[in-house]
């Protein structure tokens, strides 16, 4: 489970996608995950994915990496592709099964739909995979700083839900300990009826979230110690400086939405 969990996860890298202005990377993936839904051809799924494919092959992060973080939400994606196969209706019919039909238009909507998937999370990992937590943080502040004209704890706010982003794979990875510890004692997860399988589910939650907050109250203190009192008065050791790099990153999407918008049906 632990090298399945990409999301939140940071790998140090030097690539020119690791150099990329989180501010600019930020804006870049909220601006694709919008985007994405104008594609509605093949044309423009293929254009998308070599588009997505270009930034993870040259970001250096090995390929599998991503193939193995789709993995812990293969069911999810399972579910909605089958909700599209059986009940869209259109097209030709392949299959006749009373109240449920497999017809042309509900298969090229699933594999649309797992298209639109895996886009969306190539994109959203590969923010984390390539951005210091640091960084992130910063990024977010900066974005959010107009909303301090009606008194938003930006900063607070920002770091908040960068800690919660860093919390996942250091979760799962916890997780992962005390599973393997309840299997040694004999508790089984994956055999026997439905009802002894959720009362073994307990023993694995309760101590999981005695160490979330044990971790949660060794952060707390660990920022006290160093003097950490909120945003205000904060200085940076690096500060966000914004080049022609990141321009030219917003530009391709600006330049990939004009060429979604031509070749959509």
């Amino acid at each position: 489970m632990m090298d399945k969990m990409i999301l939140g996860r940071y790998i140090p890298g030097n690539s020119w996608l690791h150099r990329i202005d989180p501010r600019a990377k930020i804006t870049a993936v909220m601006a694709f995950i919008a985007i994405v839904f104008l594609a509605n051809n093949w044309l423009t799924y293929a254009l998308m994915f070599v588009y997505v494919l270009y930034l993870v092959l040259t970001s250096k992060v090995p390929f599998l990496f991503f193939i193995k973080g789709l993995q812990p939400i293969f069911w999810l994606i399972l579910i909605t592709l089958l909700l599209q196969v059986f009940f869209t209706k259109g097209g030709t019919v392949l299959v006749d099964l009373g109240l449920l039909q497999i017809t042309t238009l509900g298969l090229a909507n699933g594999a649309m739909m797992f298209c639109r998937f895996v886009l969306i999370i190539f994109m959203t990992t590969l923010l984390t995979l390539t951005t210091s937590p640091i960084e992130l943080t910063d990024g977010l502040e900066k974005i959010l700083a107009p909303f301090r004209l009606v008194h938003l704890p930006v900063h607070e706010l920002a770091l908040m839900l960068s800690i919660s982003l860093r919390f996942i794979p250091t979760l799962m990875d916890e997780t992962e300990k005390i599973l393997k510890a309840q299997k040694a004692r004999g508790v089984e997860f994956t055999s026997g009826k439905w009802s002894d399988r959720i009362k073994a589910i307990i023993p694995l939650l309760v101590p999981l979230f005695i160490s979330a907050f044990k971790r949660a109250e060794d952060l707390a203190i660990a920022m006290e110690a160093r003097g950490y009192r909120g945003g205000k008065g904060r200085t940076r050791f690096r500060l966000l400086r914004w080049r022609f790099a990141d321009t030219l990153l917003l530009i391709s999407l600006v330049v990939l939405s004009g060429l979604l918008f031509w070749l959509r049906s």
